[in-house]
């Protein structure tokens, strides 16, 4: 499964609304370099050389060469849309897609230098694109979770097609999981719960048993931010809310809380540890959270930080000690695993 992770709700005040969170964003103005904005909303690394990576900001995409030591606006042809995910195709890294607020997908071949729209066979409606999964075994096929359901192209973006949301009460999609085992097995994270398909997305069910309470109109109170699946045990998933943090082990037919340290804080993104698999982490409006025991007990780890409105968090993926953290106010370094955390200045090389 390869998923850049994460929920964008925290990130762009038009999701916080759809899906009733009272949190605006209007009232900070933290700037980087030439007076834009600092809030980093997206991270993502190149798989085969980690010290290259990039970031998306309000206002631009960053990519550094250097393990964020120094940076370079990578811009040409992205227009003025607003940035809500990145991923880097997992075989060609040099391909990376983003998913934007008003013009839908872009994709970059070479590295980023430049951009051109790929939105053919989108609904003319679709023009947000929350998260993108690549298919495990084929990463030319890769699902787009839009606001209106999930599109999927088999060429690697130069044409979609509209899956089948038939049994989804929620089509407002915002993070995704699917079983690398058997991929016709996938997870939706939507502004009103979760649902899953065992037939790749022909027909969907609700899992919801656990995650929201029965009452009318309670559905769309719990938007699911982030799904992640362990990689050992693909029928246990975490899953970061609005509401704090859920976890399965029976493959979504029944979900628990697991909130012990962490409570019912916004949870915007998690991470799970590609060998330690009950290690994980928990970015929140409230910091940085870390639990070794699958989610039974949770710590914060915010030593360094100080700005804790957590928006995206990366590992690296050759060195799980060390993490990025995007928040409302700059981008953060961990290379002792959450113990301590240093800014990294979002600046131009030169």
């Amino acid at each position: 499964m390869i998923f850049q992770n994460r929920f964008r709700a925290l990130r762009f005040t038009h999701r916080l609304l759809i899906i009733g969170i009272g949190l605006s964003l209007s009232g900070f103005s933290l700037t980087g370099c030439n007076g834009k904005s600092n809030i980093v909303t997206a991270i993502v690394m190149n798989p085969d050389h980690p010290n290259t990576l990039f970031i998306a900001t309000n206002d631009s995409v960053y990519k550094s060469r250097d393990d964020g030591a120094a940076w370079v606006p990578v811009t040409e042809g992205l227009g003025h849309a607003r940035i809500l995910s990145l991923a880097i195709h997992p075989v060609n890294t040099s391909t990376v897609y983003a998913g934007t607020l008003g013009d839908a997908v872009y994709r970059s071949v070479d590295g980023g230098n430049r951009w051109s729209v790929i939105n053919a066979g989108l609904k003319e409606h679709v023009t947000v694109v929350n998260a993108f999964l690549f298919h495990p075994r084929d990463p030319e096929t890769i699902l787009a979770a839009t606001t209106v359901g999930f599109f999927k192209t088999a060429d690697g973006g130069m044409m979609w097609e509209e899956l089948s949301n038939k049994g989804m009460d929620s089509v407002y999609v915002v993070s995704a999981a699917i079983d690398p085992t058997d991929t016709s097995i996938l997870y939706a994270g939507t502004s009103g719960g979760v649902y899953k398909t065992t037939n790749g997305g022909t027909t969907w069910r609700e899992t919801n048993n656990g995650l929201i309470r029965a009452e009318p109109g309670t559905a769309l109170s719990l938007g699911i931010n982030s799904l992640i699946m362990d990689p050992a045990k693909t029928t246990t998933l975490y899953a970061g809310t609005t509401r704090g943090g859920f976890k399965t082990v029976d493959g979504a037919a029944s979900w628990t809380k697991i909130q012990e340290g962490i409570g019912e804080t916004f949870v915007a993104t998690l991470l799970i540890h590609p060998v330690s698999n009950t290690t994980l982490f928990a970015g929140t409006q409230n910091g940085v959270y870390k639990t070794t025991d699958g989610g039974e007990h949770w710590l914060p780890s915010n030593n360094g930080l100080t700005n804790l409105n957590i928006r995206a968090l990366a590992m690296h993926p050759k060195d799980s000690n060390i993490l990025y953290a995007g928040t409302q106010g700059g981008l953060f370094k961990t290379v002792d695993g959450g113990m301590n955390w240093s800014a990294l200045t979002i600046r131009p090389k030169g």
